[in-house]
């Protein structure tokens, strides 16, 4: 586990903001860079089409009350993010056309895993929503786009993930439940967000300044997911196709920007029962496998929208946001989910680039999934919760988070947090978990 870039950001920060600096030295607040402009180097690179980024996303878990285990501790997550993004029309000549290759490293532990949830089912949130798809290096990124007819139509082809384009959130909290494509995080075994990439194609058409049409195709692969195969580029073992349709709406409400979006998704893979087996009853008492479905599918729901504004900035002000999610109850653990928040850009004169964000978030357990649970308890004869044999109950899980993001300089966020889960796991047998964390976020 890496210490230097917990011990040493927030003091490099203040260090570099204690005296003032061109945007192009290091460690400047207002370069968007903590390493500068590499003497002007970076500046020319970027108008000559070529922009290269690292950036780092760390986050700390504590549970400083309830859990599954009361014994206090805590843990840290990180990430590396190694990106290029060519300018091919200024490179190459070639019209409106961008090529982006990016390349991840993950590592560290999740608070979540053994201390939050009970570890016998697992949870579905998660704390520190940067830990997660294997602690390895992946090719996230390696996609063409091209834009023709006047940029009406977009065409993107390439290995990325369905939350880059469809279903899309940004990702300031620290909580999972609020934190990019939410799809993802609730049909996972087929919608795979970052770092995991896959072959994709996704055609974009402009409807009109504010408003465009969307469909995918990505390659529905479980064995990207594995960690020795971060790089894997050949399509063995393929298992269908996921096809994701959206559309979105940018308006200017009174001047200030907003973002809705309404889609659906449609996996042609088999997908397994939660319940039934092929003949129609309950395959925990049967024996029998369980049935296999020809299809999987569900739709989302997602709206982010500026409220206020100050005359003097508009970038400062109250934005609200809402996300839903509904899955097939045939097939999927989770059949409907719900979160809600706000965020205050600017809250402070003095603090003009901070920012407030607070979330409520409710996952709900399908009920079919809930009873094959208990029948898999009445075929053992174990109806003990404290039996290690006993396979905890799941319903519905509730999660809160509060933070204060604290903009050091234009490449540092240190973002703090209070984060309350109810039911983690969905289990209720588990004590409500008070959670405190930090998230930072950095670009070299």
């Amino acid at each position: 586990m890496l210490q230097l870039p917990k011990t040493c950001y927030i003091g490099l920060a203040l260090s570099a903001l204690a005296a003032p600096s061109s945007a192009s030295e290091m460690f400047a607040s207002d370069s968007p860079w903590m390493l500068g402009d590499w003497g002007g180097t970076r500046s020319e690179l970027l108008e000559k089409g070529y922009d290269f980024t690292l950036g780092y996303t760390g986050e700390m878990g504590s549970n400083l009350h309830g859990g599954y285990d009361h014994d206090r501790t805590a843990r840290y997550s990180d990430q590396f993010t190694f990106g290029s993004h060519l300018d091919l029309e200024k490179i190459l000549g070639w019209n409106d056309t961008e090529f982006q290759l990016t390349i991840t490293e993950r590592h560290g532990d999740n608070i979540s895993n053994d201390r939050i949830n009970d570890p016998r089912v697992g949870g579905f949130t998660s704390a520190q929503e940067v830990w997660g798809r294997g602690e390895t290096w992946r090719l996230t990124q390696m996609w063409i786009k091209q834009k023709y007819f006047d940029g009406a139509l977009d065409v993107k082809f390439g290995r990325f993930g369905e939350g880059e384009d469809f279903n899309s959130f940004p990702c300031d909290f620290q909580n999972l439940a609020f934190c990019g494509s939410q799809v993802g995080n609730w049909v996972g075994g087929i919608w795979y967000n970052w770092p995991v990439s896959q072959w994709a194609l996704r055609v974009r058409y402009n409807l009109s300044d504010a408003l465009y049409a969307q469909v995918g195709v990505y390659e529905q692969n479980p064995s990207n997911l594995e960690s020795g195969n971060g790089f894997k580029l050949s399509g063995s073992g393929t298992q269908g196709a996921v096809m994701p349709i959206e559309l979105v709406w940018s308006p200017q409400v009174n001047g200030l920007k907003g973002e809705y979006r309404a889609g659906y998704y449609y996996s042609n893979a088999k997908a397994q029962d939660v319940l039934k087996d092929s003949n129609g009853q309950p395959a925990a008492l049967s024996g029998a496998a369980y049935r296999s479905s020809s299809s999987k599918h569900g739709l989302w729901l997602g709206a982010q929208q500026q409220v206020t504004s100050l005359a003097s900035d508009q970038s400062r002000g109250l934005s609200l946001f809402a996300n839903a999610t509904v899955h097939d109850k045939k097939t999927n653990a989770i059949d409907n989910y719900v979160q809600a928040g706000l965020v205050y850009k600017g809250p402070f004169d003095a603090r003009a680039k901070d920012d407030i964000g607070f979330a409520l978030a409710r996952v709900h357990v399908n009920p079919a999934y809930r009873k094959n649970a208990r029948l898999v308890n009445q075929a053992a004869s174990i109806d003990d919760y404290d039996n290690p044999g006993f396979l905890p109950v799941q319903n519905t899980e509730y999660s809160a988070e509060l933070y204060y993001g604290i903009h050091l300089a234009d490449w540092l966020t240190v973002r703090p947090n209070l984060q309350y889960i109810r039911h983690p796991g969905g289990v209720s047998q588990v004590d409500g978990a008070l959670i405190g964390g930090l998230k930072i976020q950095s670009s070299f």
